[in-house]
């Protein structure tokens, strides 16, 4: 028994399949943030603020406090910022990896509470309801006073179905 087929469509079916597969797949990324131990509460804040964003992106961050001159002799101060930072954001992500003494730097790895997957799929989903909602009111920008009324009484109907 032998199938006759179309080798080309085969062939861009095939790909279509490793294209979607690849989109769909989630590479981990480490992004890395580097801080002081004397770091100023704003210059704090900004660096949390990043740290926060890549957690939520689903992406893993290394942190790393740099030492230099006589602060090398103080590295508890290095301790204890990694964990006001990790307690900061332990909503978001937890110690893949404690703190550790490397040279003049201590190191902390957190990891995040989302996969990557997960997260993209969520990012997703929020642009595609701030397009919506975009299209939506431009929508009723074009159509007269009238017309407006009655797309809104229309539109709870309608939306339940789409969810």
């Amino acid at each position: 028994m032998c199938k006759l087929m179309d080798y080309g469509k085969f062939k861009y079916e095939s790909a279509m399949k490793a294209r979607e597969a690849r989109k769909n797949q989630a590479h981990t990324v480490i992004k890395e943030m580097k801080l002081r131990p004397k770091i100023d509460p704003h210059d704090y804040d900004t660096k949390k603020g990043h740290v926060v964003r890549f957690l939520k992106q689903g992406d893993k961050v290394k942190i790393t406090i740099m030492f230099r001159g006589r602060e090398q002799s103080r590295p508890e101060l290095g301790f204890r910022l990694l964990q006001r930072l990790a307690s900061d954001v332990e909503d978001l992500g937890f110690i893949e990896s404690n703190p550790k003494q490397d040279g003049r730097n201590m190191i902390m790895v957190l990891g995040p509470h989302k996969k990557k997957t997960e997260a993209m799929a969520e990012a997703r989903e929020a642009q595609a309801a701030r397009k919506a909602e975009r299209q939506g009111t431009t929508a009723h920008d074009d159509e007269p006073a009238g017309e407006v009324a009655e797309a809104t009484a229309e539109a709870p109907a309608e939306a339940p179905s789409e969810a």
